[in-house]
């Protein structure tokens, strides 16, 4: 997390740590999906491949659509990444397609996920002196994570909205 502070994505790297999202729900999280009060997200779509473009599509089983608690540093993370990217907005006027995504690219798009995992990923890994790992590990660091705290399968099955 150190060598993710300040990056454009941090809140993508936290909310992956945090929440054990997956990269697809991340990617195409939406603002309206987001209760920074409640602390609350509630997975809605996913990224899906269409004619060889990525698009936003339907969660993978009907499980994964669910309510997601997020942590105080969850908040505070995408707090801070929303007042950037109101910035962004600002700045850049009608160059920035608003289509009120949570991560974009610069101009406000989809973020491919192979460019996320070459272009952020996995720079990320190697500033942390970490091993190439999956974007997917993240998600499975979280479920080990939910363990060792002593919740219970059921709990980590939920939390990561498998049936």
């Amino acid at each position: 997390m150190e060598a993710a502070h300040g990056d454009k994505l941090e809140a993508l790297y936290i909310l992956a740590v945090h929440t054990g999202m997956r990269q697809g729900e991340l990617l195409a999280l939406k603002w309206e999906d987001v209760d920074l009060n409640r602390g609350v997200i509630h997975v809605r779509r996913t990224l899906v491949r269409s004619r060889g473009r990525i698009a936003l599509g339907e969660p993978k089983t009907k499980n994964s659509r669910r309510p997601v608690d997020l942590t105080g540093a969850a908040v505070e993370a995408l707090q801070a990444h929303l007042e950037q990217q109101l910035e962004d907005i600002e700045r850049l006027g009608d160059l920035y397609r608003d289509d009120g995504l949570v991560f974009t690219s610069g101009v406000g798009t989809l973020i491919n996920p192979s460019n996320l995992r070459r272009r952020s990923f996995a720079p990320l890994l190697q500033r942390a002196g970490l091993p190439q790992i999956r974007f997917h590990d993240l998600r499975h660091f979280f479920a080990s994570a939910l363990i060792n705290a002593g919740c219970s399968v059921k709990q980590v099955q939920l939390a990561l909205g498998h049936k």
